[in-house]
């Protein structure tokens, strides 16, 4: 009996205790918070909807840079030319295109037939053929292995280009400033720009992905070295440039303004503005494309000023997260051990040998001829199996052609190209960068 009366009143006494309990239950600030977190994302997801939160990163929001072929091209040559038919007048606007093409590159005097023979192709921008009369804008593609010995300042041999230069084009349009959120037309124009005549190494982001919420418009106005080299690593860049385009719209359907600012570099350095003005919305596309080959133009003087080298602050985080380890060493090590002591004072010495090291750590640009797949490969391990490489990727591939790739080592150009040759490649230098070759 004693046992069975004492189960119920346990039970009913219990019971009453922890309700007493929850009515003066008064939660802490933690528990606060995580109550009105849950609260925020149960109205978030019944308000918007699970598939809009999602969509943030999901979406056709970049556009895919055109394959760039290591050929010579020159656009908009306009002709105008007359014939005894329309196709006699095309043939000779073609010729007449090619002639001017070649002037514009500064090459040797060369008859038709000679000029004829190292054209890859004519790209058709726009024409109008009529009975005797032909109108176009053309561009014309030269194969740059059999032009470049007739042209000079750099379209022959190897080129001089920059470091990998991450590409953030912001465009501030309708009051807002976008980058990859969706498909604008200012990501479309550098997509689409054949960058293989410039000697800047352009690193061009898709905008698929992550890269949309990576590579924001607020991402230039960053100073972190930590973030940027973070960032950069992603892309396989040295460094960036921010390419800006600003769109005013004098009223709907009348003309557009855009000013074009080119900064670069991880503090956002301006190094030169300029206007263009679209006479309508139709327009825009064109004036961008025309804007892009301008702020080409600035990149290449800051280059050839040496204005456009990597920023070494990029790399110092490293040498000084190594010195500061060696204080906190000799500091916390017991100091009455005269072992200790040495060992401590060993370390000291050897340190700034260390960090020297890591500030001597350079990236060279590397181009060699990929004509298949495997091509990459042995180019590859050629690079990493030379003493002092600390990395070795690809920046670009194009098999049958020119490929690109980055290397970081420990030590000079010299070295690296000296290395390459023992191992039976034919190198030849350039600024800060090489080509090679079997």
């Amino acid at each position: 009996m004693a046992v069975w009366a004492k189960g119920p009143r346990s039970f009913f006494m219990t019971t009453l205790f922890l309700s007493q309990r929850l009515r003066t239950y008064r939660p802490g600030p933690a528990a606060q918070l995580l109550i009105a977190l849950s609260v925020a994302l149960v109205i978030a997801l019944v308000a918007i909807g699970p598939s809009r939160l999602i969509a943030q990163i999901e979406g056709e929001r970049g556009i895919a840079p055109v394959a760039s072929t290591t050929d010579i091209q020159v656009s908009g040559i306009k002709v105008n030319v007359t014939g005894d038919t329309g196709k006699e007048a095309r043939i000779a606007g073609w010729k007449l295109a090619q002639r001017k093409a070649w002037e514009k590159l500064g090459g040797q005097k060369m008859s038709d037939s000679q000029i004829d023979a190292i054209v890859s192709a004519v790209v058709i921008e726009q024409e109008h053929v009529g009975p005797r009369r032909y109108i176009a804008t053309l561009g014309v593609i030269f194969d740059r292995a059999k032009a470049g010995q007739f042209l000079g300042g750099g379209h022959g041999g190897a080129v001089s280009r920059s470091a990998p230069l991450l590409v953030i084009p912001v465009l501030y349009s309708g009051g807002a400033r976008q980058v990859f959120e969706v498909r604008g037309a200012w990501q479309k124009a550098w997509a689409t720009y054949q960058s293989a005549n410039s000697p800047v190494d352009y690193v061009r982001p898709t905008g698929a992905g992550s890269d949309s919420l990576l590579l924001t418009a607020g991402q230039p106005g960053r100073r972190s070295r930590i973030w940027w080299r973070n960032v950069l690593d992603q892309f396989g860049a040295a460094d960036v440039v921010v390419p800006i385009a600003r769109l005013q719209r004098q009223w709907p359907g009348g003309p557009v303004k855009g000013t074009f600012t080119a900064r670069y570099g991880p503090d956002n350095r301006f190094l030169e503005s300029f206007t263009l003005t679209a006479s309508d919305e139709n327009g825009v596309p064109a004036m961008l494309d025309k804007a892009v080959i301008r702020i080409d133009r600035i990149y290449r003087g800051a280059l050839a000023e040496g204005r456009l080298q990597p920023d070494p602050t990029l790399l110092e985080e490293r040498s000084v997260l190594d010195s500061t380890l060696a204080v906190l060493r000799k500091a916390l090590l017991p100091r009455e051990n005269a072992s200790a002591r040495s060992a401590v004072d060993a370390a000291t010495v050897v340190q700034p040998t260390q960090g020297a090291a890591q500030s001597a750590i350079a990236a060279y640009t590397v181009q060699f001829v990929t004509p298949d797949a495997a091509a990459v490969d042995r180019a590859l391990s050629a690079i990493r199996g030379v003493p002092g490489v600390q990395g070795a990727t690809t920046s670009s591939i194009a098999i049958g052609g020119t490929s690109v790739m980055q290397v970081t080592m420990t030590g000079d150009l010299d070295a690296l190209a000296s290395s390459l040759r023992s191992r039976g490649w034919q190198v030849t230098m350039g600024d800060n960068a090489l080509r090679i070759s079997r």
